[in-house]
């Protein structure tokens, strides 16, 4: 499509300025059309006072209430099965999808259209070019294709950029990794997770994927891993590539963050297609560049189910686009993920969260799976990590789990945390977004 490292020269090597006045434009137009298309977003806004119209500058985003999930999930309850967020008759759409691992009775769902689709793939498109792919790359997903969003619209993305597309749909985890090898792909999507699955059957495969694969790079998505060094490192071991970190949700259709080349150490934000906020997560005010808060996401590119300042309940770090060299003036989320307002574990005063637990247990390549386990035994909170740990003679458990529970006490203010040892295969392993905290305290 073009010679330059970006996917549009003029919005990401622009200034910050011409963004900012981009944004605002866009605000306008998708508040404008939410308030006539949308009696959710009507509504809302007249209970707040906001009138679209009157739009001048991306900070008048602020005067839109907050929304979050659980807002969204009873309105789809009174109104089922999308509630009143619709702006477009439901004759209008052309793909449907839901959540996966909602915590409520029903899953959050909802409708695109085909620009709807268009703009999804622009999306995935930007963040695939800036991690350096091309038309000329051959690009395997492993995935699904179910109602889960995933990677639906990265695949449209390849088809845009004119890469050959390998998906996999119902293959077993075998005739996937055969396939990689078979058809030389030279990207690999798939969820952390997955990623290092796949490795560990090419193994028992008597394939060595560094040598007998061409895969240069894998984009890694759907959970906590791709922003994780540990598990990054991991990841690029055991396939011999690159491995770069993507977000993206149900909600939004597409991603919102991606990892460029350079790897700076976080995800550019997609300005041009998002405002992207963070918030004290209590207070609801804006934090500084640098400080930890909840993201607050307005989309303008979903036009069939608009999305005003929603809660999303992901833990982020905002840093100035300046913090890489690569020349785009998109912002940065600086370690991309850093965990979730509500999958905090409150443990005998502490908080913990699964995502540090990973960074550790990650650490060490002698350990095959994981899961995390939350108790009460005698009114007192337990918590214990789980490990299937490799075949291996050689390996004093005692003395490994025992330096294993020293890390993590040492990276949670000394808290407490047993280590047993599961038995081999006896850990489930996931294609999707991997489920590994189980909380099993009564609520």
């Amino acid at each position: 499509m073009n010679g330059t490292p970006y996917w549009n020269p003029k919005v990401e090597a622009g200034s910050r300025d011409a963004l900012r006045k981009l944004q605002a434009a866009k605000l306008r137009a998708v508040a404008i059309r939410a308030y006539d298309k949308s009696p959710f977003w009507r509504a809302r806004f007249d209970d707040a006072g906001f009138d679209p119209t009157t739009v001048s500058s991306v900070d008048d985003v602020k005067r839109i209430p907050p929304m979050t999930r659980a807002e969204w999930m009873a309105a789809q309850e009174a109104h089922p099965p999308f509630g009143e967020l619709l702006a477009v008759p439901k004759t209008a759409a052309i793909r449907y999808h839901h959540t996966s691992g909602t915590t409520g009775r029903t899953p959050l769902r909802v409708l695109d259209g085909m620009r709807d689709w268009e703009w999804i793939a622009e999306c995935w498109a930007a963040g695939f070019w800036g991690f350096g792919i091309r038309p000329t790359d051959t690009v395997f997903f492993a995935f699904s294709y179910g109602s889960f969003i995933g990677f639906w619209g990265a695949h449209y993305a390849c088809e845009k950029m004119g890469a050959l597309v390998l998906p996999s749909g119902n293959m077993s985890t075998e005739q996937r990794v055969k396939q990689i090898v078979e058809m030389e792909a030279t990207v690999v999507c798939a969820t952390p997770t997955y990623a290092i699955r796949m490795a560990q059957t090419a193994k028992d495969m008597g394939i060595d994927l560094p040598k007998d694969a061409k895969v240069r790079r894998l984009v890694i998505s759907g959970e906590p891993g791709g922003n994780i060094p540990a598990t990054k490192r991991l990841i690029e071991g055991l396939w011999g590539g690159k491995a770069c970190d993507t977000a993206g949700m149900t909600e939004l259709g597409t991603i919102m963050m991606f990892e460029c080349e350079h790897q700076p150490g976080g995800c550019h934000i997609l300005e041009d297609h998002y405002i992207e906020e963070v918030l004290d997560p209590e207070t609801l005010r804006p934090v500084p560049y640098g400080v930890k808060g909840e993201r607050v996401v307005t989309s303008f590119g979903r036009g069939a189910v608009p999305i005003f300042r929603y809660r999303t309940s992901d833990l982020v770090v905002k840093v100035p686009h300046d913090r890489c060299p690569c020349g785009r003036v998109y912002d940065i989320y600086e370690g991309g993920f850093l965990g979730r307002v509500d999958d905090m574990l409150l443990i005998r005063g502490t908080n913990v969260y699964p995502r540090a637990i990973e960074s550790i247990v990650r650490e060490r390549p002698a350990i095959e799976e994981f899961r995390i386990v939350v108790e009460r035994v005698d009114n007192v909170d337990e918590i214990t990590v789980r490990v299937e740990v490799k075949d291996d003679p050689s390996l004093d458990w005692k003395a490994y789990a025992t330096d294993l529970a020293k890390d993590l006490a040492s990276a949670n203010e000394g808290l407490r945390i047993n280590v047993d040892r599961a038995p081999a295969g006896s850990l489930p392993r996931f294609e999707l977004k991997a489920k590994r905290t189980e909380d099993r305290r009564p609520r």
